[in-house]
């Protein structure tokens, strides 16, 4: 297998975590490969989407995404300007994405574990805003651990249908991400 482009969702595995803010990344990339299945490679779930595009779950916790990310690269030689990593941040507004190329890891411990294990900030982030005004209220690691609410889970499915078509028009026209919003 030949592999460009690595599309990383970021997010916790267990029953225990689905729908909770911190994994928004998983389900962008349950979005993207809902005419596909994933199987289970390198500690991860992983998606072939063709045109030597894949999409990575990792399987460890979110503290530590970057051993299965670094893995996966390593093994495929993917260069890390082509991966790609889809994300919950606490500092962007609930339904914004926001795409960025490099940077700190803005205190998320995914991010961090990535940035270590490659070595760089030189990866493409797809930044999905999760903050509201519980935040301030709730601590940060309860807060991202939270299910969404009621209201919230009403434009979920836009949001991440938003951010995955993004994902693909940039898939299909064999470009890498621009810094924007949407």
């Amino acid at each position: 297998m030949k592999v460009k482009t690595l599309i990383v969702g970021l997010g916790n595995p267990g029953q225990k975590y689905i729908n909770t803010r911190h994994n928004i990344g998983f389900r962008v990339l349950d979005t993207l490969c809902s005419e596909f299945k994933f199987e289970k490679k390198f500690n991860s779930d992983i998606c072939e989407l063709g045109d030597n595009v894949i999409l990575l779950k990792p399987q460890t916790f979110m503290n530590l995404s970057g051993e299965a990310v670094k893995s996966f690269a390593d093994y495929y030689k993917v260069v890390t300007e082509n991966i790609w990593v889809i994300h919950d941040d606490i500092d962007i507004p609930f339904g914004e994405i926001r795409i960025r190329e490099d940077g700190s890891s803005a205190g998320h411990k995914g991010i961090k574990s990535i940035i270590e294990k490659l070595g760089t900030e030189n990866f493409w982030r797809f930044r999905v805003g999760i903050k509201n005004e519980d935040l301030g209220i709730i601590e940060t690691e309860d807060f991202v651990l939270q299910r969404f609410s009621k209201e919230e889970e009403k434009d979920l499915t836009k949001i991440t249908d938003v951010c995955a078509e993004e994902v693909k028009v940039l898939i299909k026209e064999g470009k890498s991400p621009e810094i924007k919003i949407i």
